[in-house]
């Protein structure tokens, strides 16, 4: 058996875990903007601080007073508070550990361009400029490692591994533009189905080919550092081929 309070921290700790994969999915799936998504995300995790507040103080009454039915309750609704704790937390780490910027490229000077990309963007996105003054700084001490690919392969032969890096990781080819060297792509992210915006260039060298990759969030100021990490991928899985 179990009391009303017992039942009451069980039953928040689970609505509040509920809504962060609620918030994601609804954005994913259109029914509410992924500002409602986020502020869902917010609440949940606020709630589970108040459930670890009141399911350990709930799991110490029911332990003292040796209820054996709403220890368990108490201590779940406690376990499940803090797990969700503890992943805000750590979204809040990844977001303080990475600067607030959305745009990311191996070559901060003559970044990769978007020509077809552009109409799907919508009115309300994120604007393309690559400003190199603010973003390079930032670049070099965030993001050291994201630097140009040079790669023995003729143009063409970097190109087509660079279009199929793109589709073993899953995203959209948007357009291609083998004159130019230049692949646009789109990737979805699983949970709030955000979409960023790929850029891949390659240019001819004396020893063979470079491989430029140029990552953008369509929305939001930061991105937790998924861009840098999605070039990163791109980048490995053509080195890999």
């Amino acid at each position: 058996m179990t009391t009303w309070w017992s039942r009451w921290v069980l039953l928040g700790a689970v609505g509040a875990a509920a809504l962060l994969p609620v918030g994601a999915l609804g954005s994913r799936f259109g029914l509410w903007p992924f500002s409602g998504g986020m502020l869902m995300m917010t609440i949940g995790s606020a709630l589970s601080v108040v459930g670890v507040a009141g399911g350990l103080a709930a799991t110490i009454v029911a332990g003292h007073r040796a209820l054996t039915g709403d220890l368990r309750a108490s201590a779940l609704g406690l376990t499940v508070s803090f797990l969700v704790v503890a992943y805000a937390g750590l979204l809040f780490y990844q977001a303080s550990s990475v600067p607030p910027i959305h745009n990311i490229s191996t070559d901060v000077a003559d970044p990769p361009p978007f020509i077809a990309i552009v109409p799907r963007r919508g009115d309300g996105a994120n604007p393309l400029d690559f400003d190199s003054e603010k973003l390079a700084p930032l670049h070099r001490q965030f993001y050291p490692w994201v630097q140009p690919l040079a790669s023995l392969a003729t143009p063409e032969n970097a190109l087509a591994k660079a279009r199929a890096a793109l589709e073993d990781l899953g995203m959209e080819i948007v357009a291609e533009h083998p004159d130019s060297g230049l692949i646009e792509a789109t990737d979805t992210t699983f949970w709030f189905g955000f979409k960023d915006d790929v850029a891949v260039r390659v240019r001819p060298t004396d020893q063979g080919s470079v491989v430029d990759v140029r990552s953008v969030s369509r929305v939001g100021q930061g991105d937790l550092g998924k861009n840098a990490q999605r070039i990163g991928e791109i980048l490995a899985h053509i080195s890999s081929q």
